[in-house]
């Protein structure tokens, strides 16, 4: 069985949902070029002052964006 998992990136303060809105942008621009898969990739906003960019992968490929993009944590999706 293939887990997905939820890879994300918190922002903090008044510009915190336009800069993950941007990070995001970043994330689908990697997956292309890497030619790598993704299931979603998009931005959860937690309150004004804190918003998190995210993507889903597979966990085959966890590790190769793992390693490129640095990831401030992670979750099984």
């Amino acid at each position: 069985m293939n887990r997905k998992i939820k890879l994300i990136w918190d922002f903090r303060g008044p510009e915190a949902l336009e800069t993950a809105k941007h990070h995001t942008i970043h994330l689908k621009e990697f997956a292309v070029i890497e030619k790598l898969n993704y299931h979603e990739a998009d931005v959860k906003e937690l309150n004004e002052m804190l918003a998190s960019a995210f993507i889903v992968v597979d966990e085959k490929d966890m590790i190769t964006y793992r390693d490129a993009l640095k990831p401030h944590r992670g979750e099984i999706a």
